[in-house]
């Protein structure tokens, strides 16, 4: 799940943020049994997730996965794309990746209306620090691990997904600086145009 993607392109607006961390646990349409503003935030997760669908630097990331892999592909790029977000984040963000995560993780221990199943591991993501991790191919590659064991109900080819990181590093970097500054000017103007 690209926590830390969502989070940098819902902007500023806290339900907004909450949303883009949420939004992969909420399922059906919307508001749903949500309040009208993170409903909002979840709603913008799904279109920036629609966008990278079509994207053609979002697609050429999932054909550079291998094929006994293709069926997850699209999990494996938005990890990936967490990583490249961590190395790079002063490129796109004033504040340091440490204060920035910090605040997040406030923000979302302060949420009374978070889905059951990701209250359940919001206190392991804050303890081992998933989003300041992200930095790591390693704990990219544990994460994937982790989702083939636990969080993926039906059988998949996510363990050992982390090697094909490493084996195409520069390819996903530079389809990620292709896709970050298109997401985030996709993501204003939805944001702009929803408020205006």
């Amino acid at each position: 799940m690209n926590f830390l993607m969502h989070a940098w392109l819902a902007g500023d607006a806290p339900a907004d943020r909450v949303g883009g961390l949420i939004g992969d646990f909420v399922k059906g349409p919307l508001p749903g049994n949500l309040a009208p503003d993170l409903a909002a935030g979840v709603a913008l997760h799904r279109r920036i997730d629609s966008f990278a669908e079509t994207h053609p630097a979002f697609r050429a990331s999932r054909a550079r996965v291998s094929a006994e892999r293709r069926r997850v592909a699209g999990i494996m790029v938005d990890l990936f794309y967490d990583h490249f977000m961590a190395i790079h984040w002063s490129r796109f963000h004033a504040a340091p990746l440490s204060a920035y995560v910090a605040g997040l993780y406030r923000l979302l221990a302060d949420e009374p209306c978070l889905p059951e199943r990701f209250r359940e591991f919001l206190p392991r993501m804050c303890e081992e620090d998933w989003l300041s991790g992200y930095r790591s191919v390693e704990r990219i590659a544990g994460a994937l691990d982790r989702m083939a064991e636990h969080r993926l109900r039906r059988p998949n080819r996510l363990a050992g997904a982390g090697a094909e990181l490493s084996a195409q590093y520069r390819g996903f970097e530079s389809d990620f600086l292709v896709f970050a500054p298109a997401a985030a000017r996709y993501a204003a103007a939805y944001r702009a145009a929803r408020s205006g």
